[in-house]
Parts: C-alpha cells; structure tokens; sequence
C-alpha cells in the first residue's frame, strides 16, 4: 500500500532545508520518500493519503540504548533495603526486579514500551534486556512486540555471571538462537565486574560468529574499575581490548564515564561506539564527563528511564553546557548519529520512510537557520502527531492506530501489578 503525505512542510533532517510539498512515501524497511508538487488524482485503490494540514515533518527518531525490561517500575515498592551507592542501587531494586519477571511479564514491558516509543515518534530502538529467570524466548518475545507495533530493533541479552553459570549459558544460548534464526541484534553484557574471564571469551567469540558487536555497560560507576584492577591488574577498556572485543563489528559501550585518557583513545582508536545516557546518571550519582573527547561515534539513548529521545537530546545539551559546552549542532549530531550507527552496520529499518509529523505552532518563525534552536528549546515529544515506520502510519493524530493501546495498558498493569507483589 502506498502511503502520501499532503500539505507538508517538510524539514530535510540533514540540511534542514525547508520545502512545502506533498510526500509520496515508500513501504518496507529500505524504502524511500519522493517530494512533489502534484499527487495522481486519483489515488491508487489501497492507498493512503495523510493530510498533514501545513504542519512539519521530517525523519522519525531512534534509541541507541534501552531497557525495556524496566517499563513495569513506575510506582513500584521501594527497595527492602536504602541503596547507598550503585552496586547497591543495581542489588536492591534493579536486579530484584529483573529475577522476578516471567515471561508474561516480558511481554507486557515490551508492549508498553513500543507503544511509548511509537507514540514519542521513536521508530528504531536498540535494547538491552534482562530476565535471568526467564530467558528463554525473551528476545523472541520482544522481537514481537516490537514487530506488532511496527518498530524496527536491535535487541540483545544482557548475560553476565552475577545469578550463576546456568544462568550464564542460559543467556548465551538465547543469544545464539535468536541471530542465528536471522534476527538483527547484539551479544550483550551486562559490566566488566559481573563478567568473568570465560563469559567475556564465549561472548567475544559469539559476537564473531554471528558478524555483529557486544552491546555492555562500561564504567557506569568507579567500582566497575576498581574491580577489574583488583580482579585482572587493568582497566576496563584494556581488559575488553585484550579480548578483541573492541575489534569486532559496531560493538555499543555504555555510559564511559570513568575512563582515562589511554581507554578512551583505544575506544577512538576503534570501531566501537559510545551511547550517553545522561538523565540515568544524574538518577544513580554516578558522574559526569566529558563525551566530546570521544570523538564522532557517540549516541543518546535512555537507559530505560523512559522512551523519550527529544527528551534525552534536551538532557543532554543542558548538562552538557557544564560539562564541555555543547553547541546546537553538536547535540543535534549526537541525537540523530544512531542513524550514521544503523546504515554503517548494516541494519534495515531506519530509510528515509520513518517521519514524524510535528504539529508544532511557535510563537516565532521556523527557518533553516533557526531550526536548532527551535529543537533545543521548542520541540518536545507532546508535538508528535503522527508518526510512519517503515512507510506505514502507526499514530496517527496522537492516537497508535497500529494495535489496541488501551488492551496493551491494562495487560501492562495487571502485570505490573503481579510484578509488584512479588517485590515486597
């Protein structure tokens, strides 16, 4: 089925020339858009005609790291136990949230979160999921969920050693299954100090196996470092560079916060890429720095604090402000360089036929020299009217037009809700 927009103001997400113009948008996950002046009177039977009323679109959004294991937290009980630091903070809430949920559970989380991604013109998300005690399928489940919204993936197992070796070969044999069944993804971890010497082997190894990257945290919190020094006599990004980790295809390091001057050369110096998620650490205390030091292969993402990525965009620039004086163009580069990551790699489902219809009334002009400032300080997520993935409309005028949204809901907090029960 074709789709058309009419009446657009299209904003080229690149240039930020500014056209008025009807869009004819092609399906599937490599299709394309055409700009034009006239659309065929009349429309091919099947298809669809939008009418975007004048107002703005361009280029759906993508996630670079999320957790869509976390979306059952909101308003959940507090932990038996005050955290009082970040292993704590992972021990008392995270990780006993995670070894309760079930597959039913897994489920519900996915749903939801696609449906907040959906509904915040997120078409293309990157996750990172844990269930140490319903792993089997896990990914399978995800895979979808997403698919039944209509959201293009990356998904990944979160293995790591911290809930036992069964566990452990549990988490990479999900991962195996779920690439060698053609699935796009990632070989995931959860951090150097939950990972010992043979999970890091196998994964390295996988990953190899199935021509793609590890998808890990990396010195989130200063006790990742103090653990791999005591452990293994080096830093973090050494011991995953002495493990060839950094050498294989598109890998995603998490976070980097407390790395020197030699581990981030070495990320540089790789084909690795970075992804901030600067609102988690502020949440967790675990430190700022400066990403600018990277270099050009860093991302925003969420990590699961929620599905907003205008949000984290806005985020990120504020603090940035402290931490190396980002200008417009450089959080504008960071928020839309998961693109760059998805075309480099290889990975469908991000082509020019994920828009975003932003019905956005500003008090000031929009032009294409101004257009920065007003996504910094103007656009937000409330703006998203419609949205496309994969040249098809999933929301439309505000409301998911793809599945039952108020089913999904009520699935997720009575899921919660069990959930829930078996925290306290």
């Amino acid at each position: 089925m074709s789709l058309y927009i009419k009446n657009a103001r299209f904003i080229d997400w690149q240039s930020f020339e500014i056209t008025q113009t009807h869009i004819c948008v092609e399906p599937g996950k490599t299709g394309g858009i055409c700009l034009t002046d006239d659309l065929p009177e009349p429309v091919a039977e099947g298809s669809k005609v939008v009418d975007a009323q004048g107002r703005w679109v361009t280029k759906s959004f993508a996630c670079g790291h999320h957790h869509i294991y976390s979306t059952l937290a909101r308003g959940m009980p507090a932990p038996a136990k005050a955290p009082v630091n970040f292993v704590e903070i992972l021990k008392y809430i995270w990780w006993n949230l995670d070894k309760n949920l079930d597959f039913e559970m897994i489920k519900a989380s996915a749903l939801a979160s696609a449906v907040y991604c959906a509904k915040n013109g997120v078409t293309f998300v990157i996750d990172h999921h844990a269930s140490p005690f319903a792993v089997e399928n896990s990914l399978f489940a995800i895979k979808e969920a997403f698919d039944s919204i209509g959201l293009s993936h990356l998904l990944c197992y979160e293995i790591s050693d911290r809930d036992g070796k069964a566990v452990r070969e549990a988490g990479l044999a999900e991962t195996k299954n779920y690439l060698t069944a053609g699935n796009p993804g990632h070989v995931g971890l959860h951090a150097s100090f939950t990972v010992g010497d043979e999970l890091l082997k196998k994964a390295v190894q996988l990953a190899r196996d199935c021509d793609t990257g590890l998808h890990m945290h990396v010195a989130e919190d200063k006790a990742d470092q103090a653990d791999c020094e005591k452990k293994y006599g080096k830093r973090v990004v050494q011991r995953l560079a002495d493990a060839g980790a950094l050498e294989l295809k598109g890998s995603i390091l998490g976070h980097c916060l407390h790395l020197d001057e030699d581990e981030i050369n070495r990320i540089k110096n790789s084909s690795a890429w970075v992804v901030q998620n600067v609102e988690s650490n502020l949440n967790n205390n675990v430190g700022l720095t400066d990403y600018s030091a990277y270099g050009d292969r860093i991302m925003l993402g969420t990590d699961g604090m929620h599905s907003d990525m205008l949000r984290s965009a806005k985020a990120s620039f504020l603090l940035g402000q402290q931490t190396e004086q980002i200008s417009f163009p450089g959080i504008y580069d960071r928020f839309r360089k998961v693109h760059t990551y998805i075309e480099e790699n290889g990975f469908q489902g991000d082509t020019d036929n994920n828009l975003v219809i932003l019905d956005y009334n500003p008090p000031t002009d929009v032009t294409r020299d101004n257009f920065l400032g007003h996504f910094v300080y103007g656009l937000d997520s409330a703006h998203v009217s419609t949205v496309i993935s994969g040249g098809q409309v999933i929301v439309e005028e505000r409301k998911l037009v793809s599945a039952n949204e108020t089913d999904i809901m009520e699935f997720a907090r009575e899921m919660g809700n069990r959930l829930w029960r078996k925290l306290v």
